[in-house]
């Protein structure tokens, strides 16, 4: 596969998949569709869009992804999840069906919907570590936030002290661990490709 160019999939059962791949197209990359293992065979690294973490869950084992996307997270595949993407990287995620399958890619425990407890939608100003330029402005959508991290993973942002963030506030909202990315908002929807940069940094590191 190209060095210069390399081949970013974007999971696509279900979920915001044309928004990033729009997002990915200004990132230097060839992004691609995958819906199945051959196309997963064949990317240097995958984003799991947002979504809605049950479905996609029970989609990746209709189409017999589960097993081989776990495989190749194994063996260190890059991968982005944002938001539903972020629940289902996570080893264990609170509030989630009890059939719904983790890819244990990321050593830390997510809340399902935990914005949505407060309110359907959220927006914030981050600073994110690792992207330049300024913060990032993040929209929440019954998004996840991360209640616990393992000893290896990063804590990129957090949900900034503010009177509107309510229980919100300090929340961990962006992680990396190696090769594996996850924001619990949504940079495919606000324009800002920076997030999905960052990604791509690593897949061409890998």
């Amino acid at each position: 596969m190209s060095i210069a160019q390399p081949v970013v999939g974007v999971l696509a059962l279900q979920g915001d998949v044309r928004e990033h791949l729009v997002a990915l197209a200004e990132c230097d990359v060839l992004a691609r569709p995958v819906r199945r293992p051959e196309e997963l065979a064949e990317v240097d690294g995958l984003v799991l869009p947002g979504g809605e973490s049950t479905t996609m869950s029970r989609l990746l084992d209709t189409f017999e992804l589960l097993e081989p996307l776990r495989a190749r997270l194994k063996d260190g595949l890059p991968a982005y999840g944002s938001c539903a993407g972020m629940i289902l990287l996570a080893d264990r995620a609170i509030d989630a069906r009890a059939d719904q399958h983790q890819l244990c890619a990321l050593d830390v425990v997510v809340r399902r919907n935990a914005f949505g407890r407060q309110v359907d939608s959220f927006e914030a100003v981050l600073d994110l570590a690792g992207v330049e330029d300024g913060p990032v402005h993040a929209v929440f959508i019954r998004a996840p936030w991360v209640e616990s991290v393992g000893d290896n993973v990063e804590v990129l942002a957090r949900v900034p002290e503010s009177p509107i963030a309510g229980e919100a506030a300090g929340r961990i909202v962006a992680v990396r661990q190696g090769p594996v990315l996850a924001t619990a908002f949504h940079p495919e929807l606000t324009g800002d490709a920076r997030v999905h940069r960052l990604f791509v940094e690593t897949v061409r590191a890998a």
